[in-house]
Order: C-alpha cells, then structure tokens, then sequence
C-alpha cells in the first residue's frame, strides 16, 4: 500500500462533527449551570437553552444515523482487537517520543484504530442512550402521572443518572480532545484533516478507483 493525501472526511461529516461538538459544549456548559455548578446565565435563560441545543442535536443525529445507514459508514465504528495492544502501547508511552509512529495503519475504509473504535462504541451504545433516555425523562416529568412512571422512578434517580452521564460525557470530550490535539504527527494532523478533509493514508488498491485524492505534497 501506498501513502496519499486523500479525501477522508466529507463535507457532511465534517459539518456534523463540528456542529455536534458545538451543541454538546453547549449541553455541558447550561447543564452544569441548571445542576448548580455555578451561576452565568441563571437558571431559567440555562436551561432553555439547554432545552434548545438538546432539540437541535436530537435532530442533527436523526440525519446523521440516516447518513451512516445509507452510506455504510457505520462499519468504520465495528469494533476490533487487531492491534490494539500495539495503539495501547502507543498512546501510553510512543506518543511522547516523536520518532515512534503510530503503529495504526489508517486507509479509507477503517479510519478508526481500535481503541478509537472502543471509545465510539461507549460513546454511541453507552453514553449517549443514557443521557438522551434521562434528559428525556427529566424534561417530561409532567407528563410521568399518565406513564406509570411516577412512583417506581424518581426524579432525583433520573437527575442523578443524567448527572453522572454528563461527567461521562465530559471525559469523553476531554479525552477526544487531547488525543486529537496530542497524538497526531505533527501534532495539528488530526485537526488539520478534520478541518481540510484530506488526510495521508495508506490506499488500499480494493478502493474504488475514482476516489478523490490529491497528489502527495513533496516532503518539506
């Protein structure tokens, strides 16, 4: 296989990563001030808007699942354990020497290395369903008399479980931070792609032949 600059985040994908990283920051900055953590907005003007950028993200991820499903991409999240030790190794250790590369070898169709897999497996199945479940419940409280919810359920439980997802959530978000700004080489690559949509990587001959791509830039 050889290296090329290559198209690998298209514009929709780039347009919801960036939106949804807009809207979840949102989320935790008006939801931590609703749960008291301090005082900007006030409560009321935070959790309307809370509500808002919830609403918003709900119907940015309808589109997205519709886009994964229809296009295929969601294959680029099955989890793996093909070398993960060798990526475990790397973040823990290689990632501080410059001269160790990643031992991942990124092509178009698996842009994910296995740890990134794991952690986009918790953040989809475990996360996510827990805190969009509980927001739910949480912003539809009235409406627990014609359920049957109210009595088995209370609200402090459903606060509480939205609560400690959020703290989930914010270590994701720092996690995903950091690694993005830390492990790549030079260490604005991953932004870098994100931003531009091109990336250097390992073209598997399988692909389809017209993918877009550019010519390798000369080594600097």
């Amino acid at each position: 296989m050889v290296k090329e600059r290559v198209m690998v985040f298209s514009r929709f994908e780039r347009f919801w990563h960036w939106s949804q990283a807009v809207l979840i920051i949102a989320l935790m900055i008006t939801g931590f001030e609703v749960n008291g953590a301090y005082r900007w907005l006030g409560y009321e003007q935070a959790a309307q808007w809370h509500r808002l950028a919830a609403w918003v993200l709900i119907g940015l991820w309808v589109f997205v699942l519709f886009w994964h499903a229809i296009t295929g991409e969601w294959k680029q999240y099955i989890p793996t354990r093909r070398g993960i030790l060798a990526v475990a190794r790397y973040y823990t250790t290689g990632i501080l020497d410059a001269s160790v590369p990643h031992p991942y070898r990124k092509t178009r169709m698996a842009k994910h290395n296995p740890l990134q897999r794991l952690a986009y497996l918790a953040f989809n199945v475990l996360i996510s369903p827990v805190i969009w479940i509980s927001g739910l419940l949480y912003m539809f409280y009235n409406a627990w008399v014609h359920t049957g919810l109210e009595g088995p359920v209370t609200l402090g439980t459903v606060a509480l479980v939205h609560t400690a997802a959020a703290f989930a959530m914010l270590i994701f978000f720092v996690g995903h931070v950091y690694l993005a700004a830390f492990a790549g080489k030079p260490f604005y690559a991953y932004l870098k792609a994100m931003i531009t949509g091109y990336d250097l990587l390992y073209i598997d001959p399988a692909e389809d032949p017209c993918r877009d791509r550019r010519p390798t830039p000369p080594a600097t």
